[in-house]
């Protein structure tokens, strides 16, 4: 049977689009945004709907009358109106496969650009400012330093198995992750500790109503004279105003941060002027090889939906759209609720 997927992703390029279709099943049907705010037409056609980074409200789904499922191909579903898919009975799933590598070699880069004075560096020498002697004062080696990972899932452990080679000692906090992962080498903490101890602090939870604005004036101060704070999860952890507080009075040495609270974050956010913040447009799973990688799982998913088969990676809050019947269920939203982490 045939089914139309609409790629609900006005920002994409051709390129991009090319790769969705490329893992699109025999026979389906794919389209995509003809204007960039108006999906009432594609979205009134649409038996699944892939999502990135637009939100989904009430007013789309009540357009979608064939909507059968929808699938954000990354992990943070905060934009998706749950309680409109819950009145209209559409299940949402997420897509934790092709997050972890390249968000913590994006992390790396961070820490390393940051310690190393990179753009500084750069920009130097594209002035004519020869910086081999003026840079080493406050330009650092990650081996030997304490990296505090907040939130210990997929993603902070793949950090701190590519720290660990660095010879940097790990410590983390995690309310929900066991000790049994793997890593002997990484040390648990409370998170108190882990911001007194830790030369890098690196966040790596989803956006929550705990979690939001978690690094705050109060916590930022808890941390160790000079740290770093990394952030490539999603900007609502971090309260800016803060944090730019902490970076321009010296009691932070500085930052590297993918996401931000408004996104795509104004080119005159003052956090963009100080030469001690690395910043990136939210790409840190932003790969090639992510994407086959999610679109690969995306198609997986929406066919285990066509074959009457439980789908992968439900989000937690509604899991009691899934039938009630199923041996399944209770194994299924255990996954689900710590997939996003």
């Amino acid at each position: 049977m045939s089914y139309t997927v609409f790629y609900m992703n006005p920002d994409a390029t051709p390129g991009v689009i090319e790769i969705v279709r490329r893992h699109l099943p025999d026979g389906w049907g794919l389209t995509t945004p003809t204007t960039p705010f108006d999906f009432s037409q594609e979205l009134a056609e649409a038996d699944f709907v892939i999502v990135a980074t637009e939100p989904i409200t009430y007013d789309h789904l009540s357009i979608a009358g064939h909507l059968k499922m929808i699938q954000h191909q990354g992990v943070g579903y905060e934009k998706i109106d749950l309680d409109a898919c819950r009145h209209f009975g559409i299940l949402v799933g997420i897509t934790p496969e092709g997050t972890s590598v390249g968000v913590a070699e994006h992390t790396l880069l961070l820490i390393l650009a940051v310690y190393k004075r990179l753009v500084t560096a750069m920009n130097g020498i594209a002035h004519g400012n020869w910086m081999q002697w003026s840079l080493r004062e406050d330009s650092f080696e990650l081996s030997g330093k304490t990296l505090g990972l907040v939130g210990f899932g997929r993603i902070g452990r793949a950090v701190a198995k590519r720290v660990l080679a660095f010879d940097a000692r790990v410590i983390y906090f995690d309310a929900c992750t066991n000790n049994d992962h793997g890593l002997d080498a990484a040390r648990r903490s409370s998170l108190e500790a882990l911001l007194r101890e830790s030369d890098i602090v690196s966040l790596h939870l989803p956006e929550t109503i705990d979690t939001r604005h978690l690094i705050n004036s109060v916590t930022l101060a808890q941390m160790k004279p000079g740290a770093v704070l990394i952030n490539a999860s999603r900007g609502g952890l971090v309260e800016e105003n803060a944090l730019l507080e902490a970076l321009q009075s010296g009691h932070l040495g500085g930052a590297g941060l993918d996401v931000f609270s408004v996104e795509p974050v104004p080119w005159d956010h003052p956090l963009l002027a100080l030469p001690n913040v690395i910043a990136t447009p939210h790409i840190a799973a932003g790969t090639s090889d992510a994407l086959n990688a999610k679109m690969k799982a995306v198609f997986a998913n929406l066919l285990r939906f066509t074959n009457c088969e439980l789908p992968q990676n439900i989000v937690p809050e509604l899991s009691e759209l899934v039938n009630e019947t199923s041996p399944r269920k209770k194994d299924y939203a255990t996954e689900s609720s710590r997939a996003h982490i």
